[in-house]
This record gives structure tokens, C-alpha cells and sequence, in this order.
């Protein structure tokens, strides 16, 4: 994914805001009255929808990463030759799934979703991010909070996420 300017006159550029809602994403619904794009799909929040993409879209795992069982996933697009400068699509959370709740899952969840929006940084739509991963054995999840800032230091996205950890 790459985020890049807009030059000249044209067609205002419509990519779709994404909705989590802690297990699915969704595309969001402009209101009817919308003066851009009325009843159409709403586009008032590019950079929730790129942090979301970032990490909620499984990440290529090295094989080495894998354990026994785990099938590799990964977004079909990386399965293409990247160009010079291009990283892989999406996050590695989802290798998470199998490990017990410890504080070593929280270093790698922080890990992985740094590692994630780092894209976001190198494109200079953000300046620096700041994760914090915890762990909330009671309700067996992962909490993680993603702060993202800009380029004067300014607060301009912050979000917590819940990874749940289920009966496999």
C-alpha cells in the first residue's frame, strides 16, 4: 500500500473508510444527504482506514515463525514481485493465536503491529506510533492501544483493539 498525492483537477479520490467492530471489517455507508457521495460509501477517514488495513490484514510469515500446523497466510497481492522499496501488506497478530497469554505475547504483539505501521511512517503519513500491548487473561484477549502522531507531534489517531483469544 503506498499513499500518495493528488495532483490536478480530477475526480475526487472515494477510497472507502473501512468499520471493525473487534471481528469483522466493513466497508462504511455515507448518509444520504452526503454532498460528495451521497448514499454511496463514506471516505472521511483515510488514516483509521490505513491503520486498520495495516493491522488487520495477515502478514506473510517467514516459515521459521511457523508452528506445527499453522498454515502460512498472507494477503494475495504480496505473492506478486514487489517493487524496489515496497514491503509486504498487513501484520503478523495473527500468529499470536495459539500462545498462551504471557508477557512475552504482549512484546510480540507490540512488535508486530510497530512492524505494520511502519509503511505508515515511511510514507510520512504519520511521524512515530506508540503501541501498547496487555494482556486481559479474565476475558481472554490482548488488548492494544495504537497511538499514531504527526509530523508536528500532534495526536492525530488513537484506538484500542481487542484480539480475542477463543476456543480453537
Amino acid at each position: 500500500m503506498r499513499i500518495i498525492p493528488i495532483s490536478g483537477p480530477a475526480e475526487p479520490l472515494l477510497d472507502p473508510d473501512l468499520l471493525w467492530d473487534g471481528r469483522v471489517g466493513d466497508l462504511a455507508l455515507a448518509d444520504l444527504a452526503d454532498p460528495v457521495n451521497p448514499g454511496g460509501l463514506a471516505n472521511g477517514h483515510a488514516l483509521k482506514t490505513a491503520v486498520l488495513i495495516c493491522l488487520m490484514t495477515d502478514r506473510r510469515a517467514d516459515p521459521v515463525e511457523l508452528r506445527d500446523g499453522d498454515v502460512n497466510r498472507g494477503w494475495p497481492g504480496d505473492g506478486f514481485d514487489l517493487m524496489a522499496g515496497e514491503v509486504p501488506l498487513g501484520s503478523k497478530l495473527w500468529l499470536l493465536r495459539r500462545r498462551a497469554l504471557t508477557a512475552e505475547v504482549e512484546t510480540l504483539a507490540q512488535d508486530y503491529a510497530r512492524e505494520a505501521l511502519q509503511t505508515l511512517v515511511d510514507q510520512g503519513a504519520f511521524a512515530r506510533f506508540d503501541v501498547v500491548a496487555s494482556a486481559n487473561r479474565a476475558d481472554r484477549r490482548l488488548d492494544l492501544a495504537v497511538t499514531g502522531y504527526g509530523r508536528d507531534g500532534a495526536e492525530i489517531f488513537d484506538e484500542r483493539f481487542a484480539v480475542l483469544w477463543e476456543q480453537i
